[in-house]
């Protein structure tokens, strides 16, 4: 705790100039999961505050830094038995960044989002005075400050939730043959008490399948354990469509607990194979094991980033009033033409709030998430007009976006969603104007970055088919990330 409170000082300082000058700054958090364009000038550098501190056993709680990413959250607890309620399928993503913007996993219908399950923060203000925020003290601020992008300050220490952790999760793939039928089997299925985890994948219009985990210590003799981390195992997405493609009743599997919390990790759910196609490049078992370093979620955001790739690269999470999620998911096939998709049911926080929320007629406990992540147009007009006629569509079917990814709301479209007044109330409460806003920080400027590719050699030639790839995957090697998922400990050996 010496060596955090240290830090934290350091940070407060420098917010504290920040404020005095009546500047805005951007945090530096040494990793993104996001995809929006990044084009930060003034910064706050935490990148050092990367460690457990503590995990207590009796109070089942951990006390984490903001830049602790999942997996190694994961390989802190489990040697105590214990596992966060939800834990983000990318290993990489923070429980900073949880917290901060909306993270939902296949826990989340039980649990809710990732702060739900948070029991107080640590707070730098944007004056520089540091806080502490819980449902006991400055409670506003602990509600206010989740999902909020760090518009109301930095977090620097969270005390998280944990529960008991078994070895296995049983999971069961049940297969369904149209969207309708997947919609009302994965609401069904979060009324199962038995089930700890559920999601879904649509791999077409007719063919699905709703994922359910249970987990136990047990596992039948004439079981193996199937895992997903090596080189030569399938990426989860395409095990699952081959074991369900046939099927007409549940298939049972029995995965290593980690094992299934980051199964997605290989492949970035399916995002990976858009590099195969983007590079003209063999998609097969054996092109995938000899890439496999490269094909970890870690490494896949490095290469999307640094391409340029980001850009016309379709990345949303929406959620959506379940009446209204097939007539979505047709609309999504009809406009962008884009499968998988996935489908992952969310437990509603208490509004105000700025998670997704339903409202009026539509309003529920429950609301379910719809991936779309795939290329979209080239051209950047015609991918803007694309985007934007995304979100309208989902406002007018009740639904709404998440905020880690692409943003084209104007700011008056943009806050019709949520409670301003709350919101910016909150701001001037706790000395927050300084930073920017929720707006500024989600909103992607596609004519601002227009003007900059215009100006940038570097963004012109990145954007030449296929250099932009190349400088891609060198930027990824470079970062050495590869090594992080290769000595990973919390693996089935």
């Amino acid at each position: 705790m010496d060596r955090h409170q240290r830090i934290v000082t350091q940070v407060a300082s420098k917010v504290r100039e920040y404020f005095i000058r009546k500047e805005s700054f951007r945090i530096n958090h040494g990793s993104t999961n996001s995809t929006r364009p990044s084009l930060k000038k003034r910064v706050v550098d935490i990148s050092e505050l990367r460690n457990v501190v503590k995990v207590d056993t009796a109070s089942r709680t951990a006390l984490v830094e903001p830049n602790v990413p999942m997996d190694r959250l994961v390989e802190a607890t489990l040697p105590h038995g214990l596992v966060p309620p939800v834990v983000m399928e990318f290993p990489g993503i923070t429980t900073g960044g949880g917290y901060a913007g909306t993270a939902g996993e296949s826990s989340s219908f039980r649990h809710g989002f990732f702060d739900r399950t948070v029991n107080s923060v640590e707070m730098v203000l944007a004056d520089g005075n540091v806080v502490k925020a819980s449902e006991q003290e400055n409670a506003d601020l602990f509600r206010g400050a989740a999902g909020a992008v760090g518009t109301l300050g930095v977090a620097t220490l969270i005390e998280l939730q944990l529960i008991q952790a078994k070895r296995f999760v049983k999971t069961t793939y049940h297969p369904t043959r149209s969207i309708a039928e997947a919609v009302r089997d994965i609401r069904k299925q979060t009324e199962v008490p038995d089930n700890d985890y559920v999601d879904g994948i649509l791999f077409s219009k007719d063919h699905g399948a709703i994922i359910t985990g249970e987990m136990t210590d047990e596992i039948p003799a004439d079981h193996k354990p199937q895992t997903f981390s090596d080189p030569w195992d399938p990426w989860f997405y395409l095990h699952v469509e081959e074991r369900t493609r046939n099927a007409s009743s549940p298939v049972i599997e029995y995965i290593p607990l980690a094992e299934y919390m980051f199964r997605y990790d290989r492949g970035g759910f399916w995002v990976g194979r858009s590099a195969f196609n983007y590079m003209s490049f063999p998609f097969n078992k054996v092109t995938r094991w000899f890439l496999d370093d490269f094909l970890h979620t870690r490494m896949l955001y490095r290469a999307l980033h640094a391409s340029g790739e980001s850009n016309s690269y379709v990345v949303q999470d929406m959620a959506l009033p379940y009446p209204n999620a097939e007539e979505f998911i047709n609309y999504t096939d009809d406009k962008f033409g884009i499968w998988p998709l996935w489908l992952c049911p969310l437990k509603q926080s208490p509004q105000p709030t700025m998670h997704p929320h339903s409202k009026g007629a539509l309003k529920d406990d429950q609301m379910l998430n719809i991936g779309l992540w795939g290329f979209g147009p080239r051209d950047r007009k015609q991918f803007l007009e694309k985007n934007r006629d995304l979100e309208k569509r989902l406002g007018e079917l009740g639904g709404m976006k998440w905020l880690y990814a692409h943003t084209y709301y104007s700011e008056a479209d943009f806050w019709k969603q949520f409670d301003r007044e709350w919101h910016e109330e909150l701001r001037k409460k706790y000395n927050a104007t300084t930073l920017p806003g929720v707006h500024d920080k989600v909103h992607v400027d596609i004519e601002k970055l227009e003007t900059l590719a215009k100006q940038d050699w570097g963004m012109r030639i990145r954007s030449i088919w296929p250099l932009g790839g190349f400088w891609g995957i060198w930027k990824s090697i470079q970062s050495g990330d590869y090594h992080i998922s290769r000595k990973s400990t919390w693996r089935w050996r």
